[in-house]
C-alpha cells in the first residue's frame, strides 16, 4: 500500500529527495515514475519490531514442528514446545528467515541432539504393511528390515500383514518397494505418528 506520493532522502528526518538526485539515481525527474519503479523493483523494508516479532513467530513455528516429530527416547513421549525452545536456545540454533519453518525442522532437530542437553530422537511411525501371501516369502525380510521394533505379524489366506515401527524415511522405501514388487496390490498405512511407550 503506497502511504505517500513522494521520494525521501530520510524519513526519520523527513527529508525529500531532490530533483537532481531522483535523474542520478532513477534517470528521470518524475516523482510518479519513481515512486513506480520503487513500487515494481524495491523492497520492503521491515522495521526492528516487526522483524522481531516475525522471528519469534518463525521460532515458535520451527519449535511446534519439532515437537510433533520428536520423542523423549526412553518414555518415547512427546515434548512441550516450551522445552523445545529452551533447548534449542541452548543449543545455539538460529533461526532463518529467508526460510519456510518446515525446512529448517530437520537441521534444528539434528542440532539438539548434537549440542543441547536434552535427549531427544526423531519420533517413530507405527505402520501397517500389507502384501499378497504369494509374496510374502520374497518381500517380508526386506519389509522387516527397515523396522526398528515389529509389533504383530500375521499371515492370512490372502494376505501377509505386519504392524511395526519404523524411522518416517524408512516410509518412502517401503512404498517404493511395495510399488515395484506387489504391482498395486501391496500397501503402506501410517497408524500413528509418535509411538507412545507399551507396558
Amino acid at each position: 500500500m503506497l502511504q505517500i506520493s513522494n521520494v525521501f532522502v530520510n524519513v526519520s528526518k523527513g527529508e525529500f529527495a531532490k530533483s537532481d538526485d531522483l535523474q542520478k539515481a532513477f534517470g528521470t525527474h518524475s516523482v510518479e515514475e519513481v515512486v513506480k519503479q520503487i513500487l515494481k523493483k524495491g523492497e520492503v523494508q521491515v522495521g526492528e519490531k516487526q522483524r522481531d516479532h516475525d522471528l519469534t513467530s518463525l521460532r515458535k513455528e520451527i519449535a511446534t514442528l519439532v515437537a510433533e516429530k520428536s520423542v523423549e527416547p526412553e518414555t518415547q513421549r512427546p515434548y512441550p514446545v516450551g522445552i523445545i525452545e529452551k533447548a534449542m536456545t541452548e543449543a545455539g540454533f538460529s533461526v532463518k528467515q529467508n526460510k519456510t519453518a518446515k525446512s529448517q525442522v530437520t537441521e534444528c532437530l539434528k542440532l539438539l541432539q548434537t549440542d543441547s542437553k536434552l535427549p531427544i530422537q526423531r519420533a517413530r511411525m507405527r505402520v501397517r504393511v500389507s502384501v499378497p501371501s504369494a509374496d510374502r516369502d520374497k518381500l517380508r525380510d526386506k519389509i522387516v528390515d527397515g523396522a526398528e521394533k515389529v509389533e504383530n505379524e500375521e499371515t492370512r489366506e490372502v494376505d501377509w500383514e505386519v504392524v511395526m515401527l519404523i524411522e518416517p524415511s524408512q516410509f518412502k522405501v517401503i512404498n517404493e518397494l511395495l510399488q515395484k514388487q506387489c504391482r498395486g496390490k501391496g500397501r503402506i498405512e501410517t497408524l500413528t505418528f509418535a509411538a507412545t511407550a507399551t507396558t
